[in-house]
């Protein structure tokens, strides 16, 4: 079967037509060469095919129209036709303990492959919903908030009024999820644990949302369960109360804990020496260089030729953003990885007691297989900041030591950074 220049491997491409299966999406010229076989991109797996092969495992179950399993729990909210959208369960065909399925600081360590099947197992169901049915409420709607309020994975059965189809999208936010299909019935069968700190925020409908985030992110709940809880409306004033699209809710939560800690640090002194971070995992490159300086952050990315963001260039393509001591009054152009790393990098200051001037470096390699969303690079970032750091005592041999830990050159970085170029070329008043 070919789309889109791509070719699968014979026993995928029979099955594939088995099921049902269709792949959309654009890709590279190399693709064409490659089709799916000869790893021309330097990947060990073709990202196509690791996706279609998550799919065509489950095929047998999804072939019916009812399915009977155990939610992580999971929901989803859907972004196109907002103000009204998609929202409903994901919940995988089979019972037992699923928790790891949706819960991604746990992942760090498990393999690429394990990370798409726990994802394409997760089954969606569909229904449209308007925003505010948040606070109106309905049968769906509070069925989600029990999932939400739920410790652990929750029986339940979903009817669609069609068996669920996979479609493989490939775009610079989507981590993999699984089939989807309009629901006709879903229903929870018993709630075996609310989580009693979510609940109470929940039930506390003179509470802001943004205060009931950073009271549930203090009381050590971890941020995917409030992004989720955040998703499906659960915080706020109840007349405010909205459905808010999951790729928003992720970066609204990384947004607001992040601001509020950003502001306890300002507080600190300055840490008095430079320090420089460095953590490798799957393909990637993570490096943060701290200044002796008053809070400013940026966060940079550099996607070599070959990677799924820079796949018809020779040259390293490099994009960041950057907010100083006020912050910033504008959304990143880098997208919701800016929020990730940045909620990161302050906990770390947090747990020192310090501020710094944080500039927070990533390369991504062509082995790198395909995007895994935005909490790859919060668990990264976070993982890097538990690593020793390499310490100087003044700017140039800090430099020294950023540059050893990349492979794109320095002077890549500087021509883009304003960090790098501000410390490097703007004099301090302190000088003179």
């Amino acid at each position: 079967m070919e789309k889109n220049g791509i070719i699968l491997p014979d026993k995928v491409r029979k099955e594939l037509e088995d099921t049902g299966i269709s792949l959309r999406g654009k890709f590279s010229s190399i693709c064409i060469y490659c089709r799916g076989g000869r790893n021309l991109c330097g990947k060990t797996v073709c990202p196509i095919t690791l996706k279609a092969l998550a799919l065509i495992k489950i095929s047998k179950p999804i072939k019916i129209q009812n399915i009977y399993g155990s939610s992580p729990p999971s929901v989803f909210v859907g972004r196109f036709g907002y103000p009204k959208v998609y929202v409903g369960p994901m919940v995988p065909p089979f019972s037992g303990d699923t928790v790891l399925m949706d819960l991604p600081e746990a992942w760090i360590g498990t393999p690429v492959e394990k990370i798409v099947e726990y994802r394409y197992t997760l089954l969606r169901g569909k229904s449209i919903a308007s925003i505010n049915d948040a606070w109106k409420g309905n049968r769906l709607i509070e069925s989600l908030h029990e999932l939400a309020l739920s410790e652990r994975p929750v029986d339940s059965e979903v009817e669609f009024e069609k068996p669920p189809s996979g479609n493989i999208y490939l775009d610079d936010n989507s981590q993999p999820f699984g089939p989807s299909a309009p629901m006709k019935r879903f229903k929870v069968y018993s709630i075996p644990s609310s989580n009693r700190k979510i609940e109470k925020c929940y039930y506390d409908t003179d509470l802001l949302s943004y205060k009931a985030v950073w009271e549930l992110y203090n009381s050590g709940v971890e941020v995917s369960k409030i992004q989720r809880a955040f998703s499906v409306g659960m915080f706020g004033i109840k007349k405010n109360r909205k459905l808010v699209p999951t790729r928003w809710s992720i970066t609204a939560v990384d947004s607001i804990i992040s601001a509020q800690l950003i502001e306890r640090i300002k507080s600190y002194d300055t840490i008095d020496k430079y320090l420089v971070y460095n953590y490798n995992y799957m393909n990637n490159i993570f490096v943060a260089l701290l200044l002796p300086q008053k809070w400013s952050f940026e966060w940079m990315e550099a996607w070599f030729p070959g990677t799924f963001w820079n796949q018809n260039t020779l040259q390293i393509d490099i994009g960041g953003d950057f907010e100083g001591y006020w912050g910033r009054t504008t959304y990143p152009s880098i997208g919701g990885c800016y929020f990730a790393s940045r909620l990161a990098t302050v906990e770390f200051l947090e747990r020192i007691r310090r501020q710094a001037t944080a500039l927070v470096l990533r390369e991504i390699h062509p082995e790198f297989p395909l995007p895994l969303g935005v909490w790859f690079v919060r668990e990264c970032v976070r993982r890097m900041f538990t690593q020793k750091p390499k310490v100087f005592e003044d700017l140039k041999s800090a430099l020294n030591g950023l540059s050893n830990s990349l492979t794109v050159p320095l002077k890549n970085w500087i021509e883009k950074s304003e960090i790098l170029r501000e410390s490097l070329f703007q004099r301090k008043i302190t000088e003179y």
